[in-house]
This record gives structure tokens, C-alpha cells and sequence, in this order.
């Protein structure tokens, strides 16, 4: 079976030679979001928690645009720009996300200007 890219409007395009995501089987790899308006390419939101809800749509835009939903996702991926914005995500992640939940890892990178946090995901489809 190959590999598919999945792509959709509803999600901000990517800056490089990559798919919003990437499905093989069963198997869909939603690439880095982060909180970019798919219409306007502009920022959203100047806090983690902003950004973090515009960056949980975009994911799952491109979920939907591969058949998926959050019920599919088995891991996700939050990339933080500071270890103060953790508190924050974890309250504005925990009103989004309900049981049973996927795992997850959360690691410190350095972004673009401007974005606090990048998430992806890993979701097995039935």
C-alpha cells in the first residue's frame, strides 16, 4: 500500500516540502501545526492557551480532511518554546482533549517568531 499525503484548506499550508499529513495503511501522521489562520497566514493569539486552541484546530482540520477524528490519535507531540508556558498548556489542553486520552510528550524547541507551541500527532485508523 502507498504512502498519501493528505492536505485541506482548512489548515494552514506548510512553509516547506512536506505534507500536512502523511498516511500509509492504517497509519496518519499529521505533521507540526501551529497557530497560523489558514486564511490569513497571520498569528493567532498571543497567549499558550490562543494558540494552543487555534493549533488543536488546525490538527484537526487536517485530521478530518483524512477521514480521522481525535478518536483516533494514539500520541501527541507539543513542542514548547518556554518550560513557564507549561502550566498554561496543560489547562487549556486538559478543556480539549477528553478520555481516553492518547499519550503524550511535551519537549522545549525554539519556534518562529511569535508562536509559543507546535503539536503533532499520530493517529491509527480503524
Amino acid at each position: 500500500m502507498g504512502k498519501v499525503a493528505i492536505t485541506t484548506e482548512n489548515a494552514p499550508k506548510p512553509v516547506a516540502a512536506f505534507a500536512q499529513a502523511s498516511r500509509k495503511g492504517n497509519i496518519l501522521q499529521v505533521a507540526g501545526q501551529v497557530a497560523f489562520d489558514p486564511a490569513t497566514g497571520a498569528i493567532v493569539g498571543d497567549t499558550v492557551a490562543e494558540q494552543t486552541r487555534q493549533t488543536i484546530k488546525n490538527v484537526e482540520a487536517v485530521l478530518e480532511a483524512a477521514g480521522s477524528s481525535f478518536d483516533d490519535v494514539v500520541m501527541v507531540r507539543v513542542y514548547l518554546t518556554d518550560t513557564s508556558h507549561f502550566a498554561e498548556l496543560n489547562e487549556t489542553y486538559n478543556t480539549l482533549f477528553k478520555e481516553p486520552y492518547a499519550a503524550r510528550t511535551t519537549v522545549y524547541v525554539g519556534l518562529p517568531a511569535g508562536l509559543l507551541v507546535e503539536i503533532d500527532v499520530l493517529a491509527v485508523l480503524d
